[in-house]
């Protein structure tokens, strides 16, 4: 899903993520809360349960793990809002393809950012102080970065196939309501932190560590709101990205979601690759 893979990593408009997300992101229908009422809170101790058994409610109300490894492509399309940034609603577009592929553009009102990685190196451009695009490869930190993103389901939805273990670490409240603490534990050894609603099961926020060229720089949260039912998978439709603690946190907002999509391959090669789209050529969005 979109910006569990994104967060943190994109410096174009600083902090905006995913998804991975994936996306994540799109004609949405409202996704009805399991049996509790909408805007309930819930203050009650949780049934016990053990992690394995959170993860798997969690994955069952997402749409169920059959229907999510059906799902080859993704496309998101939205916008980005950031009081840090002198336009208020940038587009943008993030294409996503198993394995681990992602294309995330930002459309400015006359230049386009991207960032664009293929499961194993990336790249990523963006205007340079003269107007002119400026092309750069990933660093180390920024492939790792992609490397450990979550795909385009997320965190943990089929954890146990990508060799991440789960933990239960505590159980929170957040905003008024009780919330399961989920540490996964991924394949390379990283961790990362999901929490899950205790009545609805869906996820609400999820925290990994984010990188610059001098390494490590910090957790970006994301919270989760506003989900919704595209073609029996829910979906957030909003990505809240905090930041800088006093400042308003950065919104991707979801406006449209093409699962299973075509996507040429040839959309996440570098510029220097021969068989590779030019840049500055236009791509196609969901109708």
């Amino acid at each position: 899903m979109l910006p569990w893979g994104l967060a943190g990593s994109f410096d174009v408009g600083s902090r905006f993520a995913a998804a991975t997300v994936a996306f994540a992101a799109t004609g949405l229908v409202a996704m009805a809360t399991a049996s509790a009422s909408a805007g309930a809170r819930d203050s009650a101790s949780p049934a016990p349960l053990g992690a394995e058994q959170i993860v798997d409610k969690c994955v069952e109300v997402r749409g169920g793990l059959a229907a999510w490894r059906r799902i080859s492509t993704i496309t998101w399309v939205g916008h980005l809002e950031s009081e840090r940034s002198p336009i208020p609603s940038l587009p943008f577009q993030l294409q996503e393809k198993r394995p681990d592929k992602s294309r995330f553009e930002i459309t400015e009102p006359s230049q386009r950012s991207l960032r664009v990685f293929n499961g194993a190196s990336g790249w990523k451009m963006r205007p340079g102080q003269d107007g002119r695009p400026v092309v750069k490869q990933f660093t180390a930190l920024e492939t790792r970065f992609a490397s450990e993103a979550s795909g385009l389901e997320g965190p943990l939805i089929d954890y146990r196939a990508r060799g991440s273990k789960v933990e239960l670490e505590g159980v929170d409240q957040m905003d008024g309501r009780t919330v399961y603490r989920i540490g996964v534990r991924l394949a390379s050894g990283a961790g990362q932190t999901v929490w899950i609603d205790a009545v609805t099961f869906l996820e609400t926020r999820y925290d990994r560590i984010a990188y610059d060229q001098q390494g490590p720089r910090g957790t970006v949260s994301v919270r989760y709101l506003d989900y919704k039912e595209v073609e029996g998978l829910a979906l957030p439709s909003v990505f809240e990205i905090s930041g800088a603690a006093g400042s308003k946190p950065d919104r991707m907002v979801i406006e449209k979601v093409a699962l299973n999509p075509p996507i040429d391959d040839r959309e996440f090669d570098g510029p220097g690759d021969p068989r590779g789209r030019p840049a500055d050529e236009p791509r196609t969005v969901p109708r």
